[in-house]
């Protein structure tokens, strides 16, 4: 039967058909997705996840718009005015789309999946923000990339863009520069680690407990259950004394003074006696490393000594000097050792 001769155009006929191959490849092409689908969720790698994820539904978007340009382009269906679609830079920028839509979809999940499982191991979430801000920059990059190229192909000067995009990024850098100072910092502290949340540090003068460690500054909870908070660059950039590592005892140092004429073996024995009877009535002192006692000083008024003792927790110093002083002061007194003062003689001529 001649369609010509009631009116139809057959190139419209052939050039539906062939859109509707398209389609139906297409629904096709998406069952065999759903089906990959299922069968990666069964697989312990999640790299077959990403890869379905990244090129599923632009491939079958892909299949539809080919089969639509190829419908209209062979048997040439379009009227005159719409002949402009047809230039072949409308296609290359339609590639470029589809290639950062599945360059950053994939890079997005790679983050997404692997560097959560990363950052799950750690205590702090410095990290979990660092992949918030990594997915965001993915994308970005991308697009900025692909926006550029397409601008490119349809002979659009892009140094404007370009310049614009580099004076936007130094004024947004010297606006930003405490903040991005402060991150950089962050992500230092999350990769070399000299603390962790609940360590105990000092830095400068303020000592206590770290409570987090944000994108932009740490904070401290001191012994007067104060909460400090530190930039992140004032971190990397000052000593910082881990109390809690490599673990968490900690060598305490007594000073201890008694008056000219005491035999020094004497107050040794009696300062271990001391540290020994503390190690074995309270729960504060570790009894290996074992306590020692030095004669360290011929001084003004005294003799003077440094009975050292280890710490079972680096929060127990005044504890244990409490203690301890409190069983020296009894003993010193039973043995009728004298812990001197400070004294000056004066002698006056007549």
């Amino acid at each position: 039967m001649d369609l010509a001769a009631y009116g139809f155009d057959v190139n419209y006929v052939f050039a539906a058909l062939t859109i509707l191959l398209g389609i139906i490849v297409a629904f096709v092409v998406r069952t065999v997705v759903r089906w990959l689908e299922s069968k990666a969720g069964e697989t312990d790698t999640k790299w077959d996840d990403i890869v379905i994820a990244a090129f599923g539904l632009p491939v079958q978007i892909t299949i539809i718009v080919v089969s639509v340009y190829l419908g209209v382009t062979w048997f040439n269906i379009l009227p005159e005015n719409a002949q402009w679609l047809l230039n072949p830079a409308y296609v290359t920028a339609f590639y470029v789309v589809i290639s950062a839509w599945i360059i950053s979809s994939f890079l997005h999940d790679i983050i997404a999946t692997y560097g959560r499982v990363l950052a799950g191991k750690s205590d702090t979430d410095m990290d979990d923000r660092l992949i918030d801000l990594l997915e965001l920059v993915v994308k970005y990059v991308v697009w900025f990339a692909a926006a550029m190229a397409i601008l490119k192909i349809f002979n659009i000067d892009i140094t404007p863009f370009l310049a614009g995009a580099g004076i936007a990024g130094i004024a947004v850098a010297l606006a930003a520069q405490d903040f991005i100072s402060n991150f950089f910092g962050g992500a230092i502290i999350t990769v070399d680690k000299p603390f962790k949340v609940g360590d105990r540090i000092k830095v400068d003068n303020y000592y206590g407990n770290v409570l987090s460690v944000g994108t932009r500054s740490t904070r401290i909870q001191t012994l007067d259950y104060q909460v400090v908070t530190i930039p992140n660059n004032k971190l990397t950039t000052n000593v910082i004394t881990n109390y809690s590592e490599p673990d968490e005892k900690l060598r305490i140092s007594i000073p201890v003074s008694v008056a000219y004429g005491t035999d020094p073996k004497r107050v040794k024995t009696i300062l271990l006696e001391i540290a020994r009877e503390s190690i074995k009535k309270t729960n504060y002192l570790l009894e290996d490393p074992a306590p020692t006692v030095f004669f360290t000083e011929y001084a003004g008024s005294s003799l003077n000594f440094i009975l050292r003792v280890w710490a079972r927790k680096y929060n127990l110093p005044d504890e244990i000097k409490d203690d301890i002083n409190i069983r020296i002061a009894e003993r010193f007194a039973a043995e009728g050792i004298e812990i001197p003062f400070p004294q000056m003689e004066v002698r006056m001529k007549k």
